[in-house]
């Protein structure tokens, strides 16, 4: 008997095979899909209209003879226009494919692309669906041949202790770096260079964490301002290396984007993409029709069950996907899967995360999308890192994401800063964080390498504006200074801006290395910001997501100052790298034990009792490291020089790091710290 069993569905997007190209699109409310076929990308009419056929698993699909890579194409769906019911079909707006594997160009705003008629002021709910005709103003997608010869690539698979995170923006780490040719800066294949790869190795780096590279879709209002979102969190193709970062006239960004993984590959370094699976471009409601707001907005997004026609929101940017289940959850889980086994990257950080695990009765580690992941073959092996806040009711879930996942740790950004800006009462704070967050991770079976350790990020001051700016200086990004944090815990050492004199700026020199310092010998996996390492600044723009700019760029005309910088970060990381105590994959015992524990000491010399941690005047801190080389750290946060009784040992201290600027001695009886500084010592 003929077999009963249903025919599978072909998969989604465009797949190229011997009898040409299928083509697939997911739609539940759907009542019709065409399938565009264009000649060229600015084109307004296709040349070629086919309707796809719907299956019993709501997949539209047609296989087309003859067609084949380079295929430029786009989908228009017909539907109920039903705000009040969730459903926003508009069979005059061309759409992107979600799956599409590239685009013609960059997505650029133009009125025909709005959701209501300009004339329509807010969007209200009874209003009709906008009637110009999009296909002109949209990028096509294109049918991409995946062939590529990899050429032997294996993934440098680091382990977590030995990670060190370098988070960067493709372009703007490379545009003004003088030895790339001036055609590769900005793109893919810039970051991959012997400058830039040079220029990560010697600084001890072994993983780049790149800002967004899904294609991206710039907000109408930052168009309006002659502005860009230059970071790139406004993704709109959860499959397409964005067009942005590609060379004119060298092939696909795809084979670009896999040129560059392979290089970085073979120089050792892993590469970790930043990745917005909460939200999407199309944004809120009055926001543009681009793909899945047109293809089925009750399925792919967040809806507010008693009031349809609006979005949840617990990211800030009017939408959210649904990730409980159904067809964004499949799409976020193919996206991985396709970035790990097709561009072969080594793992993810995702932005405003708790939205992945957000049930209905909120934030839940055991949510459809973690089980998932964790069950993956495919993505069982790689780094998976939360950015673990959103704007929801109890957002801030630090601590609380599951086993084999690590963190941003914003507790630790912000202890370190209190600390060394001089605030009072903050010891306890410093040791619970540069001791790997127990507080945090333990009770959840996790160990000191779930804390991605940061003092900066993309997001906020650099640590130049850091020491230089109490307030942010936001004014250009077209919001009357209104966006951005308020809450940066800086302090500028004396004057707003610029050093206006030497004790300043020797003064944030010394904070500076102070905080890098610390991060490189916390416990923990640290995670740099590009262009800290050289002093990079952002003029106290706290919020500088909308600049393309030199403000943006990393500098790398440098100068004395700066130079000394870059020398003594990658001192700094050398030494955590030589150093294995400085990278325990376990938290430390309670008390010393079996020559490997940790002892709290106070400037005396002596273990602190728990009067000393509560001693709000208190700014100064020892770890002493026991087993093998005895190492000794001693910290102090506070305005005055201190001086410290060293342990008592049978052997000499060697100060190996000051950050006061003095260089390598010996240390007899007690050693003076200057105020702001860290000094390391070892015992030999």
């Amino acid at each position: 008997m003929p077999s009963s069993a249903p025919i599978a569905s072909p998969p989604l997007g465009a797949t190229v095979s011997a009898a040409g190209t299928t083509f697939a699109l997911f739609s539940v409310h759907a009542t019709a899909v065409d399938l565009c076929l264009f000649a060229a990308a600015a084109d307004a009419a296709a040349s070629r209209c086919v309707a796809l056929t719907r299956d019993a698993a709501n997949v539209w699909h047609a296989t087309l003879d003859g067609v084949g890579p380079g295929q430029l194409y786009g989908y228009r769906v017909q539907g109920p226009w039903a705000p009040e019911r969730g459903h926003r079909f508009n069979p005059a707006k061309l759409l992107l494919d979600p799956y599409a594997r590239a685009l013609s160009g960059p997505v650029t705003w133009h009125p025909s692309l709005a959701s209501y008629p300009d004339a329509i002021p807010g969007a209200p709910v009874d209003a009709p669906a906008d009637p110009r005709d999009s296909a002109a103003a949209l990028p096509k997608c294109m049918v991409v041949d995946p062939a590529f010869d990899w050429g032997g690539d294996r993934p440098p698979r680091t382990p977590w202790d030995r990670t060190v995170i370098y988070e960067c923006h493709v372009k703007g780490m490379t545009m003004q770096h003088p030895a790339v040719p001036e055609g590769l800066r900005g793109t893919y294949r810039a970051l991959s260079s012997g400058p830039i790869v040079r220029h990560l190795r010697e600084l001890g780096v072994t993983a780049v964490e790149l800002l967004p590279v899904h294609q991206e879709a710039s907000e109408p209002r930052l168009a309006r301002l002659g502005l860009t979102n230059y970071w790139g969190y406004s993704s709109i193709g959860y499959f397409t290396p964005d067009v942005r970062f590609a060379t004119a006239g060298h092939g696909t960004p795809v084979a670009e984007f896999k040129q560059m993984v392979r290089e970085l590959h073979a120089a050792g370094l892993e590469v970790l993409l930043d990745v917005v699976f909460n939200h999407t471009a199309e944004g809120a409601a009055d926001g543009p029709t681009l793909a899945f707001r047109g293809i089925d907005n009750a399925s792919y997004y967040r809806l507010d069950p008693d009031r349809p026609e609006r979005y949840l929101d617990f990211t800030g940017t009017g939408n959210m996907l649904d990730l409980r289940a159904g067809p964004a959850l499949e799409l976020a889980l193919d996206s991985l899967r396709y970035w790990v086994d097709h561009m072969h990257v080594d793992g993810f950080r995702f932005d405003i995360a708790p939205v992945l695990g957000r049930m209905d009765s909120g934030f839940d580690p055991r949510a459809p999308f973690f089980e998932r992941v964790r069950q993956d073959p495919v993505l069982a092996g790689v780094k998976l890192i939360a950015e673990p806040w959103d704007l929801g009711p109890n957002g801030y879930q630090v601590g609380n994401f599951p086993p084999g996942w690590a963190e941003w740790n914003g507790k630790y950004r912000d202890g370190l800063r209190r600390f060394w800006r001089g605030d009072t009462g903050r010891v306890g704070e410093l040791a619970s964080r540069v001791a790997g967050s127990s507080d945090l991770y333990a009770a959840g079976q996790r160990g000191p390498l779930a804390s991605v350790n940061f003092v900066t990020c993309h997001d906020g001051f650099t640590l130049q504006d850091l020491v230089s700016y109490e307030r942010k200086h936001n004014a250009a990004n077209g919001e009357d200074n209104r966006d951005g944090s308020d809450y940066n815990l800086s302090r500028n050492w004396g004057v707003e801006g610029p050093a206006t004199s030497t004790h300043i700026a020797r003064v944030r020199e010394r904070v500076k290395r102070s905080l890098l310092a610390t991060l490189a010998f916390s416990q923990g996996v640290p995670m740099l910001s590009h262009g800290d390492e050289v002093g990079r600044s952002q003029a106290g723009n706290n919020n500088a997501y909308c600049h393309d700019s030199p403000l943006t760029w990393m500098p790398w005309e440098l100068d004395e100052s700066q130079r000394a910088l870059l020398g003594f970060t990658r001192r700094v990381f050398a030494l955590r790298a030589a150093t294995p105590a400085l990278r325990r994959q376990t938290f430390f015992p309670a008390s010393p034990a079996d020559g490997e524990g940790l002892t709290w000491l106070r400037a005396d010399g002596a273990p602190m009792e728990p009067a000393d941690w509560a001693h709000d005047g208190n700014h100064v801190l020892g770890m002493l490291f026991d087993g093998g080389d005895p190492l000794l750290i001693l910290m102090n946060g506070g305005g005055r020089s201190r001086a410290v009784v060293l342990p008592e040992r049978a052997a000499a201290w060697h100060i190996l790091l000051d950050t006061a600027g003095e260089g390598e001695r010996l240390a007899e009886g007690s050693v003076t710290l200057a105020p702001h500084s860290l000094v390391l010592l070892r015992q030999r």
